[in-house]
């Protein structure tokens, strides 16, 4: 198999799961924002149908409230930024492990890689030849073929 191609089909299955890891991150924030209602509803009940202010208060996302605490009660934007984003590609990257690791044991290997590029290219493969043609390739979302860039404009071997 052709360097070029190799890297084509390395970026499709990273582009891939990186892309599910951002669709599945920003619904796991709405997943979140949804709890809350469900959450002041138990603190309701529990509290007899009415809730003071501490009690509100308790029931809300202390995430932030930690985090102001743990940088000496005051949190830049830089800050918060920094702590937001490592949370987010930390999720991204569990996914990601879970998605290719094969073993189970929380590590990525090259055999892991590969095994799971293997799987993408059978998948593509509709005819079973070992090449990837154009006609093999997914349709988009108005019907095109999805297209890969290609040295001699031919099926990507």
């Amino acid at each position: 198999m052709r360097k070029s191609t190799k890297l084509a089909l390395a970026f499709i299955a990273l582009a891939g799961a990186v892309g599910t890891a951002a669709y599945a991150d920003e619904h796991a924030g709405w997943q979140r924002r949804d709890r809350t209602p469900t959450r002041l509803d138990k603190a309701l009940d529990d509290a007899g149908g009415s809730i003071s202010f501490e009690q509100f208060s308790n029931v809300m996302d202390t995430r932030l409230k930690k985090m102001v605490a743990d940088n000496g009660g005051k949190l830049t934007v830089e800050q918060l930024a920094n702590a937001l984003e490592k949370e987010r590609f930390e999720r991204m990257a569990r996914r990601i492990v879970a998605r290719y690791d094969t073993k189970g044991d929380g590590t990525l290997t090259t055999d892991d890689i590969t095994g799971r590029e293997k799987k993408m290219f059978a998948m593509l493969d509709n005819n079973n030849d070992g090449k990837i043609e154009k006609n093999e390739l997914p349709k988009g979302r108005f019907g095109h073929h999805r297209s890969m860039d290609r040295d001699d404009g031919g099926s990507v071997q």
